[in-house]
């Protein structure tokens, strides 16, 4: 079946048609390269940053007993699959019951929600944000095939719901930890142009190409000032 066929679906939701702009690299050495560098940098990772991992955990529980250390929550992944993300907890126990009550001050444009001074978040949810220190438990994704190092960020269902035929496009791919969004300006870029960055990745990509996005990603990192 080709990929002009090919319908993306959601659990609990209606199969969507989908026009991608390019063919994927599915197969040869890009996809070879691509799986060993996520699995050598993720299993790597996860072992080095074993000390922060547990020092974190640690305050996570302590500031906030009654909830998790791990926030897993749906998202949606290449094809439209999904799968459970992992985070370190940020957010107060019953964030997602809040949610609702904020949504009218929603501060991104589209399908996405992202409020700066979001007043779920916890002391140390704030520091773990910043610093992006809350992603590292998506290496576990990563490791599991889920997601890749670089690629499309992974979206909610109810952000998937409302794409358009052009915006499924960018579940084409296997989503990834950081992408040219992030390093291009991360919140502070809008839903349609995190789109058009996505597409152009998707065209563009290259094990090369990954390395410098990983590379710029951690530039980006040590001075950023729009992670929240």
């Amino acid at each position: 079946m080709g990929l002009s066929d090919m319908d993306i679906s959601v659990k609990g939701s209606k199969s969507y048609p989908q026009t991608p702009a390019v063919l994927p690299k599915e197969y040869g050495l890009y996809a070879v390269g691509k799986r060993s560098i996520d699995l050598v940098f993720s299993l790597g990772g996860l072992i080095f940053l074993t000390p922060l991992i547990l020092i974190v955990s640690l305050l996570i529980k302590l500031e906030d007993p009654k909830g998790s250390i791990f926030f897993k929550q749906v998202r949606v992944g290449k094809d439209g699959k999904e799968f459970n993300m992992y985070k370190f907890r940020s957010m107060v126990h019953n964030a997602e019951e809040l949610l609702a009550g904020l949504l009218d001050q929603n501060e991104v444009s589209g399908a996405m929600f992202k409020l700066k001074n979001d007043p779920r978040v916890t002391k140390i949810g704030r520091v773990i944000r910043k610093t992006s220190i809350d992603e590292l438990p998506q290496l576990l994704n990563v490791l599991k095939g889920e997601m890749s190092l670089v690629g499309p960020r992974p979206a909610l269902p109810r952000e998937v719901e409302a794409y358009t035929v052009y915006d499924r496009q960018r579940l084409i791919v296997i989503p990834g930890c950081t992408g040219l969004w992030q390093v291009s300006g991360r919140s502070s870029v809008g839903f349609k142009e995190m789109v058009e960055l996505d597409l152009a990745y998707i065209a563009k990509r290259s094990l090369f190409y990954d390395l410098k996005i990983m590379m710029k990603t951690i530039v980006v990192l040590l001075g950023s000032k729009d992670a929240f």
